[in-house]
């Protein structure tokens, strides 16, 4: 299955993004309200200029306490985004963002970011993935 396919099965399409300059307590809470683990950060999210996760609030939380909240989401979010493109394969991006040891990676169409995939989506893709070929291997064995 590729990250195409993955993209269009989801229920939820729409990207969820904050500004540079918003506060890390902002951010928490459209964490919290949309039941997510990362925003797409930057001013279009087509064009991101980072993400924040949940593990980088903890992380700082743990390292400087709840003044982290006042920051600005810039202060924290991940700059180097490791990012895939539809046509790369499921295998390929488990493979990424377990060496990365991320669990959220942006599409890229060109330099458009098109959709986010988290490690949850491309598992469940992949497991259907091979529920269908175990499928089909038992309809050849048995004859159907």
């Amino acid at each position: 299955m590729i990250v195409g396919q993955i993209l269009k099965g989801k229920a939820i399409t729409e990207t969820a993004g904050v500004a540079p300059d918003a506060t890390v307590g902002d951010a928490v809470a459209i964490l919290s309200q949309k039941r997510i683990g990362a925003l797409v950060v930057g001013i279009d999210v087509t064009h991101p200029d980072g993400i924040l996760s949940e593990r980088d609030v903890v992380r700082e939380l743990g390292r400087q306490g709840p003044s982290v909240l006042d920051l600005p989401v810039s202060d924290l979010m991940t700059r180097k985004l490791i990012t895939c493109r539809p046509d790369h394969t499921a295998l390929e991006v488990l493979e990424q963002m377990t060496q990365g040891r991320f669990r959220h990676m942006p599409v890229m169409d060109g330099d458009k970011m098109i959709g986010l995939v988290s490690i949850g989506d491309v598992v469940k893709a992949r497991l259907e993935e091979l529920a269908m070929e175990r499928n089909a291997l038992e309809g050849m064995i048995m004859g159907h």
